[in-house]
């Protein structure tokens, strides 16, 4: 049952967990009950997310005013609501939103498509070459599209689309193994490791930063150019590794595609020339990876250190004032607006039940529970990661999955001996690498499962040896260059 996009039935679950833990559970010893009380509310939040109850900003939403209402976050009368709006204080979150709107100009003038067409001109003889070419061009997209849906799916599933079908390969007439199931896949899979690379190549990795530094007393601090750095390799070998992987899987029926470097420059040639727009936008880009990357604090100190968010916003001032954007269009730009607000609630109730004791007492818990079993702190490790990141066969939000579990997990493994730096470099990259698992597991995922080339069983099992590769990359190879990196 559901009315104008309510589901009751999922609601009518979210509430009950909430009910149960603030009534009927009783407040552990060491936990405060306002603690307790908050917890409850964030259960019932990432339940109704779960269950698809609402849109996520209109539950997030209900969230800040539940907490704002009810006073958890705090003993003091009239804080309730300045804590409950604490959230859209946090640059991070803002950092993405300003870069979603800045992504808009891909779409806009037409350079992200550009990009895409141009690498497979380059790599489209053969049809693991296109499969390097869509890799590719999510690689080069990915540090400036902080949402993945909109690249994997906006931007790279058109052209997909479009190739498989100039080599005949639709699911209407049956003929999706001739290329277009391979090329769905490897759109798909090219989107969670891109993700991993980059602080802005999906929107909850900000969250990852803020957690990571939370449970380590700020002592770890992920900057964008440290994430860069240290997942480049191991990102490298396994969008390398990916399209050989998948080819074995699902091989294709069509090997040989020279029509597809014609079908690709015949593209690039009704897009004309690079226009003034789009070198303006290449411009913008390369002013933001050069601050991102914390050049100019290499070059001449921590006085001149720009913040990233600080550079976002340079970054949508300068389109603009160059008319590449209008701020019509930044208006127009639900998905940051949206991706802000949602944000925010979770964040802020991710920092509450910190700030609160919650977190620390869950880690315990779950620290208690690994050491009681006898095992080193090598594959007590191993198993809070493996349990973190095969949970979200019970997530269709990685948003949602990191909210709830990030925390309490990485703290855990801290706290049994893992390397800080280390085990949150793993974990960052797990909480893209679960992508892979499902047709549900993040926005882009059913645009492309519901384009029709992979049946359910074909989609689940590559996403399951994905998920197994991608981590064995990153866990050897990314183990091997943070050791070089200095990190272990």
């Amino acid at each position: 049952m559901s009315n104008d996009g309510f589901k009751f039935r999922p609601a009518l679950l979210a509430i009950g967990l909430a009910l149960i833990i603030w009534f009927i559970i009783p407040v552990p010893a060491g936990v405060k009950p306002a603690a307790w009380h908050l917890l409850a509310l964030f259960v019932g939040t990432i339940a109704a997310i779960i269950g698809k109850v609402m849109p996520i900003g209109a539950l997030a939403m209900i969230a800040i005013a539940l907490v704002a209402l009810l006073g958890v976050t705090s003993d003091k009368p009239g804080t309730a609501i300045a804590d409950a709006l604490s959230g859209f204080a946090n640059p991070l979150i803002w950092l993405i939103g300003l870069s979603i709107m800045i992504s808009r100009g891909l779409i806009k003038t037409g350079l992200g498509a550009r990009i895409g067409y141009w690498f497979i001109a380059l790599f489209g003889r053969k049809t693991i070459g296109i499969g390097y070419a869509l890799s590719l061009s999510e690689l080069v997209l990915a540090p400036v599209t902080p949402s993945n849906t909109a690249r994997g799916g906006g931007i790279m599933h058109p052209i997909m689309k479009s190739i498989a079908i100039s080599f005949g390969s639709t699911p209407e007439q049956g003929t999706e193994g001739k290329i277009g199931r391979y090329l769905a896949l490897v759109n798909y899979h090219a989107n969670p490791i891109t993700s991993a690379m980059f602080i802005t190549a999906t929107a909850p990795n900000p969250l990852v930063v803020k957690l990571v530094a939370e449970a380590t007393g700020a002592q770890i601090h992920l900057s964008w150019g440290t994430w860069a750095i240290a997942m480049l390799l191991p990102g490298l070998v396994a969008i390398l590794l990916m399209p050989l992987v998948l080819a074995k899987l699902y091989p294709p029926e069509i090997t040989d595609t020279h029509a597809a470097r014609d079908f690709a420059q015949g593209k690039l040639a009704e897009l004309g020339p690079v226009k003034h727009s789009e070198k303006i936008l290449l411009g913008v880009f390369g002013w933001l990876l050069v601050l991102w990357a914390g050049v100019p604090e290499l070059a001449f100190g921590q006085a001149f250190a720009v913040d990233p968010t600080a550079a976002a916003v340079s970054g949508l001032a300068l389109l603009l004032v160059t008319g590449v954007l209008s701020w019509d269009e930044v208006l127009a730009e639900k998905g940051a607006w949206d991706t802000i607000t949602w944000f925010a609630a979770l964040v802020m109730m991710a920092t509450f039940l910190n700030k609160m004791g919650i977190v620390g007492w869950l880690s315990g818990s779950l620290q208690g529970g690994i050491k009681q079993l006898g095992i080193g702190w090598i594959w007590s490790s191993l198993l809070l990661l493996l349990a973190y990141l095969y949970a979200h066969y019970l997530f269709a939000s990685t948003t949602a999955h990191i909210t709830a579990m990030f925390g309490a997990f990485y703290a855990a493994g801290i706290a049994l001996g893992a390397p800080p730096m280390v085990f949150a470099l793993i974990m960052a990259a797990a909480s893209s690498i679960m992508m892979t698992l499902t047709h549900y597991a993040t926005g882009t995922s059913p645009i492309i499962f519901n384009s029709g080339y992979t049946t359910l069983g074909q989609w689940w099992l590559a996403g399951l040896v994905m998920s197994a590769v991608n981590l064995v990359v990153w866990i050897v190879i990314g183990g091997v260059w943070w050791s070089v990196l200095g990190y272990c």
